[in-house]
């Protein structure tokens, strides 16, 4: 069902938010390349709760466990399954959720769909489902370097009104990693992260947007007409938790453009063809146009708030909830590794894809 995302680099997760653990199961990786627990954790300790002042202080190391999948340290090309245990777990604080529904989470949906839900801390719906994504997308991170040479990178580019200039050709891991709110422009950071530890204080929560780059893609990746590059992106961005809007190259701002002034003239010099300007942000006709693709995501400032609200109860009647439990703030820094996961899961299935359909050509 809604579980598994892919077509031939193909991952399902797996798990709750307070149940024994969570995980994924990845297949489609091919065989012969080395992989360990080494090649993962670091993307997950950059996801993972209570890592700075300004995420929730849940305590979770979110140690990845490799089950299967590989063998004396190579992926043997069969399915990888992944996972890592919850261990602080405190429903308590969930208790009124069993019978009351969270205003703009996924409370009342789940319940009306399936007609049941686990409350504890979200359940599935919870932002740790997303620890099996960033696993996977780790592996294909790995995968798209060594294999084609492609760079995958994520940072904060505005918080609320807080708007940092970025551009998609320069910025660094490095940059992104030198503050906790994975902002590569510093100046900018400080004054995100003092936004959001006033909405921490006052109870409430903020979003803002993360921009994502990929370079070094050959061209020739895309499937038109209906699994176009762009697409597939858009898909797998929103579906991650708190997602709101989507858009690549110059996106919506291309609108106050005239076609003169949007289009990228294509200049060709010792055999290499490229482009002076790249609206188009790096995709064309739904395939890859050998320049950098980038694109944003907008993220809703996080659901719950330490306030009570108007919601009703399982039996449809009025009332109000008061917000428990830990909570990020901002959900943006710990999503810019979901960020470049899913994106990894994109264009290394996509690669794989372009590699079965043109192999013969």
């Amino acid at each position: 069902m809604g579980n598994t995302f892919g077509q031939i680099f193909r991952m399902t997760t797996w798990g709750e938010s307070h149940g024994g653990g969570v995980g994924v199961v990845l297949d489609g990786c091919p065989p012969g390349m080395e992989l360990s627990e080494a090649d993962i954790q670091p993307d997950l300790d950059r996801r993972r709760p209570g890592q700075s002042r300004i995420v929730t202080p849940r305590k979770e190391t979110d140690t990845v466990r490799i089950l299967s999948g590989t063998f004396e340290g190579r992926t043997l090309g069969t399915p990888i399954s992944m996972m890592v245990d919850n261990t602080d777990h405190r429903p308590e604080a969930y208790s009124e959720m069993a019978t009351k529904f969270r205003p703009s989470h996924a409370d009342y949906t789940y319940q009306a769909k399936y007609g049941i839900r686990n409350w504890q801390g979200g359940g599935r719906t919870s932002a740790r489902e997303t620890i099996g994504r960033v696993a996977a997308g780790a592996v294909g991170k790995k995968l798209l370097r060594e294999r084609f040479g492609v760079e995958i990178l994520a940072c904060v580019e505005s918080v609320q009104d807080i708007h940092a200039e970025i551009d998609p050709d320069e910025f660094s891991m490095a940059q992104v990693e030198a503050n906790i709110v994975r902002c590569p422009d510093a100046g900018m950071a400080d004054r995100m992260i003092e936004r959001i530890e006033r909405a921490r204080q006052a109870g409430d929560s903020v979003g803002g947007v993360i921009l994502g780059v990929a370079r070094g893609l050959p061209v020739g990746w895309g499937c038109p007409v209906f699994d176009r590059l762009e697409a597939d992106l858009a898909k797998a961005m929103l579906s991650l938790p708190a997602t709101k809007g989507f858009e690549i190259g110059s996106g919506f701002g291309g609108t106050h453009l005239t076609g003169l002034e949007h289009n990228d003239p294509i200049r060709s010099e010792d055999g290499r063809v490229f482009t002076t300007s790249n609206h188009s942000g790096g995709i064309v006709g739904g395939i890859s146009n050998g320049e950098t693709v980038y694109f944003r995501v907008a993220f809703k400032p996080v659901a719950t708030v330490m306030h009570s609200q108007p919601t009703i109860d399982i039996h449809l009647q009025n009332t109000e909830l008061q917000g428990r439990g830990r909570h990020d703030p901002c959900v943006l820094p710990r999503a810019v590794p979901m960020v470049e996961a899913m994106t990894a899961m994109v264009l290394a299935d996509h690669a794989m894809r372009h590699h079965a359909q043109n192999k013969l050509s």
